[in-house]
């Protein structure tokens, strides 16, 4: 189907994702230890399963990197991306030969073990803002090379994706203005530039609020801002624009945030510090 794609990738995306990680584990030998100790023809099958509670993401990324070393691979996803897997379940079930199966083992892996990372913390963010109305955004601060796939963890975990690129929308921070030399030069040049995308600033300061917003910013960011302070930050813009509250968010503090009434709340730790989720590869030789 045109426009279909596989965590955020299409389908050249995809083929490029899963040739770049297999040639990084193979080099230009391959599985010399599996090729020199295993039968050419032996089977296995295996069993990819949580060893603890997670939220799955990448299935069908590790699923695409087993079939392109045997496209006859028997796979059969027993969960989608998203969903909640306890401890002990199984993910992803497969049955082929073994020296395919075992060289696309550790790429398949670190794939799933990585982004269901992602996904498994994203959700416990989400967890923790629930009923406030605040929505969770990622960030830019993801590995370098792998943006599309870490922000599409970070949308099966719940969170909804900020800027993917640089050119998705206009975000003004300190630097620009310190730059342009004050909020209203710096606002009103993008937007007589950029007219058909949104202006975002970012904002450390409640004095610099009314400026932004005087000068046409279509929302704002409110960074590194105690809670108290965003509320009052809340209450000053009293409904004008959407507020975004980002800078050092923690599970421990991203509700008392989401209270004071801001529409959204980035954090980086989704994407930049994750650890990956324990994720069991079990074989069992076939010899039907």
């Amino acid at each position: 189907m045109a426009g279909e794609t596989i965590a955020g990738l299409d389908a050249a995306g995809l083929e490029h994702f899963v040739d770049l990680v297999l040639r990084e584990d193979l080099g230009t030998g391959g599985d010399v230890t599996s090729r020199a100790t295993i039968d050419e023809g032996a089977r296995l099958t295996a069993i990819l399963a949580a060893r603890h509670d997670l939220v799955v993401a990448g299935v069908p990324l590790a699923m695409a990197i087993f079939q392109k070393l045997d496209p006859q691979i028997e796979m059969e996803a027993v969960v989608s991306d998203g969903d909640h897997v306890a401890a002990g379940k199984p993910i992803l079930q497969l049955r082929g030969f073994a020296l395919p199966m075992l060289a696309a083992e550790r790429s398949a892996l670190n794939t799933l073990q990585h982004l269901s990372g992602i996904a498994t913390m994203t959700r416990q963010y989400i967890a923790q803002i629930e009923g406030t109305g605040c929505t969770l955004l990622d960030t830019r601060k993801t590995v370098p090379g792998l943006r599309v796939v870490e922000k599409y963890a970070a949308r099966m975990g719940g969170a909804k994706n900020h800027r993917m690129r640089l050119d998705d929308g206009v975000l003004i921070k300190d630097n620009h203005i310190a730059v342009a030399g004050s909020v209203e030069t710096t606002v009103t040049r993008a937007k007589a530039a950029i007219a058909q995308l949104p202006v975002q600033v970012e904002v450390d300061r409640l004095d610099q609020i009314e400026a932004a917003l005087a000068a046409g910013a279509d929302s704002l960011l409110c960074d590194n801002m105690a809670p108290s302070t965003l509320q009052a930050a809340v209450n000053m813009v009293a409904g004008r624009v959407p507020i975004e509250a980002s800078g050092g968010v923690r599970l421990d503090t991203i509700r008392e945030i989401a209270q004071t009434g801001v529409a959204y709340v980035s954090v980086g730790r989704i994407t930049q510090s994750a650890p990956a989720a324990d994720i069991g590869l079990d074989y069992h030789r076939d010899d039907a």
